[in-house]
């Protein structure tokens, strides 16, 4: 479990199961991916991303607030399971329900994901992309400092040639150890 001044980070509990389907099932949630999910999917995607904390020892945490203890989505780190030029790599990223939007959670969650990646886990580098047009997403990476090279941009292996959602940005940040 991670900490900030105003969120925890934890492993999943059932109890997060139906909140989360729902964000997952949110058109507006869901923009910048291909489809929403089913609360059959939503649920399987918990169960890999369990799987994940037990075999790296990290993964996308569930997010919730310190003070109500209320489930608002997830922040972390996975590791890229796509061929891309940048893998092997390790992922911080981030999905919240929409009334959380616009209140800093995701940075503030997502700083504290880098910091416990980059310091704990001893990863050199931390990387995070999106469809090029999720601007939501890219002002959260410039917000906790990740930068940008347009050379590294790319498109999305695992999505359709003719998809709109294709076109990837590469953000990253690396360790200030040698």
């Amino acid at each position: 479990m991670l900490r900030t001044d105003r969120l925890v980070l934890r492993r999943w509990q059932d109890s997060d199961r139906g909140p989360f389907a729902a964000l997952n099932a949110d058109p507006v949630v869901m923009e910048h991916f291909p489809a929403m999910l089913t609360r059959e999917q939503s649920d399987t995607m918990v169960d890999v991303i369990e799987a994940g904390f037990d075999k790296h020892g990290f993964g996308l945490w569930a997010l919730e607030i310190a003070e109500t203890g209320e489930f608002i989505g997830f922040t972390g780190l996975s590791v890229v399971r796509f061929d891309a030029p940048f893998a092997p790599a390790v992922e911080v990223g981030w999905r919240l329900a929409r009334p959380y939007w616009g209140h800093g959670y995701a940075s503030e969650a997502a700083r504290r994901s880098i910091a416990y990646g980059l310091d704990e886990e001893r990863l050199p580098e931390i990387v995070s992309f999106t469809y090029v047009g999720n601007l939501r997403s890219r002002a959260v990476m410039e917000r906790v400092g990740m930068t940008r090279d347009p050379a590294d941009d790319f498109d999305h292996g695992r999505l359709p040639i003719d998809s709109r959602l294709r076109p990837h940005v590469l953000y990253r940040t690396r360790s200030p150890r040698p």
